[in-house]
């Protein structure tokens, strides 16, 4: 099980393609997320960051459709049973079978960040800075199945994302990342935050 955010920064990390990094500026985000009026800041700029706990959600090339699931204390026996099975890992995370090796020879690089200045976003595990952050450290993380594996993430490959769909619908916790880029994806009722598109 992987806690909720609890309002503690502890060690923060951004993950990254580029190893060469010095400084992290606020920017937007690249593609804005409809996350309402009280959340539209969040598609401002800002330098983001990830807590220890929730870091196995980017132990994948950036652009890697995935759908990473774990029980929760509400989650029922029934919904863990479908979904989760008799998994030991702490999360599962699905993607498709055309990403397999590009994340069998995929690197990416973890910056650690200084917490001081962060405030927290609301969503599990997720902080952002309005200021400009130099980070204190860096990993390059060269096996990325032997990272996740080492962080309790089972890693499954689907030919498509889309059955998954319903899972927003149990009592699992649910994150997808960078569905814009999977198979006929099509966000369900109450699943992530839809993008935003633009107008023409």
């Amino acid at each position: 099980m992987i806690p909720p955010h609890a309002g503690s920064r502890g060690t923060l990390f951004h993950f990254s393609e580029d190893p060469d990094i010095r400084v992290f500026e606020p920017r937007p985000v690249r593609v804005a997320i409809d996350r309402g009026s009280d959340g539209a800041w969040l598609n401002g700029p800002l330098v983001w960051a990830i807590d220890s706990a929730h870091s196995l959600l980017y132990l994948f090339p950036r652009d890697c459709p995935r759908i990473v699931i774990w029980p929760t204390a509400r989650t029922s026996a029934q919904d863990r049973a479908d979904w989760f099975g008799d998994v030991t890992a702490r999360a599962v995370a699905y993607v498709e079978e055309d990403w397999r090796d590009r994340i069998a020879g995929g690197v990416i690089h973890r910056y650690r960040m200084p917490p001081d200045g962060f405030a927290a976003t609301g969503d599990p595990g997720t902080w952002v800075s309005r200021r400009a952050v130099v980070p204190s450290g860096l990993d390059t993380l060269r096996d990325l199945p032997a990272a996740m594996a080492a962080e309790g993430l089972e890693l499954r490959f689907l030919p498509r994302l889309t059955p998954l769909a319903p899972i927003w619908r149990t009592s699992l916790h649910a994150s997808g990342l960078r569905l814009r880029n999977a198979r006929d994806w099509v966000t369900p009722e109450g699943g992530p935050p839809r993008p935003i598109m633009p107008t023409r």
